[in-house]
């Protein structure tokens, strides 16, 4: 009986630490986006690096010029350059007080530095991943063809955040159309082919064919076996961070953001949510954050009790 008691008193405990390192994590995760929205718009670097600050603004001044080059197009205008040149800066603006513009590119910054870190630090290949190169020679063509096809995704993204770049066809459905408001918001004279951009950009639109949706229906084609994908050093992080936010069923953009600064009881919650027990979860943290410790009694915390906690805790980001 009193093993029992101890027990529980145990697993009580090690959630009080969990919840309370969670919250203060989320303190953070909660006003990253409008701490950022307000660097950027003062020029101060003093809380995001000069890099991350830097990419931020150059993904949001490439969405901006996309559109507008497009409108160019449409609008037959001899010097496309010089008309995206003029009006960059204004539509980018509009990007840049946007709270969900900042966050995705924040989210997607910061795996692309985790990713190259994890390559020098560790050997583990930001594009071709073992598991990557294992599954482009399985017998399943559609789990190969799968593969190759995501490989090849990863090489464009991992090339793009170092140029600063930010595809249309790149971002999540609801920031896509968000774009084509604000291309009608800076219509300015060209109304019609502002209009015909955006209809064509919208036809064209396909959400499950950007880089995060193929990882995705690769992860479900492997079926049981996905759970493969939650070993960073087998999966690379991309994938990795994919896998982790459909086992654990929270946003992409969250885990991603989890594996970064301060956020580690976050982290280990979301892997023990998706299912990895404490030495699993460990071993990730060699990867991914060499430098801490889980607590001893980790383990005692059961999958549902991570889920439950990281579900009542879902940062509300401020606007």
């Amino acid at each position: 009986m009193s093993t029992h008691t101890d027990n529980a008193q145990v697993a009580q405990s090690i959630e009080e630490v969990m919840r309370g390192e969670l919250a203060h994590g989320d303190v953070i995760l909660a006003t990253a986006r409008p701490i950022l929205r307000h660097l950027l718009a003062n020029d101060d670097h003093a809380l995001f690096s000069d890099e991350v600050i830097a990419k931020v603004r150059g993904m949001m001044v490439h969405l901006a010029r996309q559109l507008l080059m497009a409108v160019a197009g449409e609008a037959e205008i001899e010097d496309r350059g010089a008309f995206a040149d003029e009006k960059q800066h204004a539509v980018a603006q509009m990007f840049l007080e946007d709270t969900a513009f900042l966050g995705h590119a924040h989210a997607l910054t910061i795996e692309a530095q985790l990713a190259d870190r994890l390559q020098e630090r560790s050997g583990v290949d930001a594009v071709l991943s073992p598991l990557l190169q294992e599954l482009t020679a399985s017998s399943d063509a559609d789990i190969a063809g799968a593969a190759m096809h995501l490989i090849a995704a990863q090489a464009r993204f991992m090339q793009q955040a170092r140029r600063m770049e930010l595809p249309l066809s790149e971002l999540p459905a609801e920031l896509f159309h968000a774009c084509s408001q604000a291309l009608r918001a800076h219509s300015d004279g060209h109304f019609e082919a502002s209009e015909a951009v955006v209809e064509r950009l919208r036809s064209d639109f396909n959400e499950s064919n950007r880089r995060v949706g193929q990882a995705t229906r690769l992860l479900v084609a492997m079926r049981t076996d996905a759970k493969r994908a939650l070993d960073v050093d087998h999966a690379g992080l991309s994938l990795f961070a994919t896998a982790l936010s459909m086992a654990a069923e929270q946003e992409r953009d969250v885990a991603v953001l989890s594996m970064g600064e301060n956020q580690s009881a976050r982290l280990a919650l979301t892997m023990r949510a998706a299912g990895l027990n404490q030495a699993a979860v460990e071993q990730q943290f060699l990867y991914l954050h060499p430098e801490l410790t889980l607590p001893t009694d980790f383990g005692t915390l059961r999958a549902d009790q991570a889920a439950a906690m990281l579900a009542a805790s879902s940062p509300d980001f401020a606007q």
